[in-house]
């Protein structure tokens, strides 16, 4: 579990992160969050589906990684393989918050826990006079394309759900050595409703910017073969 701190230039101005074990974050991870502006990047590699948060129920938007819990097809000889790497990845080992007592201001906080961080070698966050880095700096930028991106998700899976659009995606996929696995709690678009929807629902939903992502998501499904030559791989056929 994140040991999160609140970072500031006096208190923090030794702290480096070590690139190179940042990756470390999503090697157990089967699924790992997106956000639509990073759509376009991820469905040329990984299949994106759409689960229920365990805690609040509402939709989260996914790249598939595996197909069971922990397992991370893209994670070998201790490096990620992919070539486009997700934002919420990225961004680690940095959290942003709300202040406490100041809901309209952000704070940037990291995992104490991370491996990535040190105080010996990698990137420092601020230079000798306390000023932010160019990689802190490009750090920020990360976390606030995922604030503003999650304010985007949301927006889109509304109208997926209101438009009835998503479909439980059931799938048992058999891999070379015949052995199977049953694809469960996920969520996908049902082309054939959206195929039914008027002219002027299919304009409001362009209008919106919400349809190129909508059929993004629709092709990156393309993906599960990869991801099952990926698995195929693995055992070894």
């Amino acid at each position: 579990m994140a040991q999160l701190v609140t970072i500031n230039n006096k208190t923090h101005l030794k702290l480096t992160v070590d690139q190179s074990k940042v990756e470390r974050h999503g090697a157990a991870l089967h699924l790992v969050p997106a956000v639509m502006s990073e759509f376009t990047n991820m469905a040329v590699q990984y299949p994106l589906v759409m689960t229920k948060h365990q805690e609040t129920g509402q939709f989260v938007f996914a790249a598939m990684l595996g197909f069971t819990a922990g397992e991370n097809l893209f994670w070998r000889d201790e490096q990620w393989q992919g070539l486009y790497i997700p934002l919420q990845i990225r961004r680690q080992p940095f959290f942003i918050s709300c202040d406490e007592s100041d809901n309209t201001k952000y704070e940037i906080s990291f995992d104490s826990e991370s491996p990535a961080i040190s105080s010996k070698n990698g990137q420092p966050l601020f230079n000798e006079n306390g000023s932010e880095t160019d990689f802190f700096q490009q750090a920020k930028a990360c976390l606030s394309e995922l604030i503003s991106g999650e304010i985007a998700n949301k927006y889109l899976a509304e109208k997926l759900v209101s438009m009835n659009l998503l479909q439980v995606m059931t799938m048992e996929v058999t891999f070379a050595n015949k052995t199977s696995s049953v694809v469960k709690g996920l969520y996908t678009i049902d082309t054939e409703k959206l195929a039914a929807l008027s002219t002027e629902q299919i304009a409001s939903l362009h209008q919106d910017g919400l349809l190129q992502a909508i059929y993004t998501l629709i092709t990156s499904l393309g993906q599960m073969h990869h991801l099952i030559d990926l698995k195929n791989k693995q055992l070894g056929c």
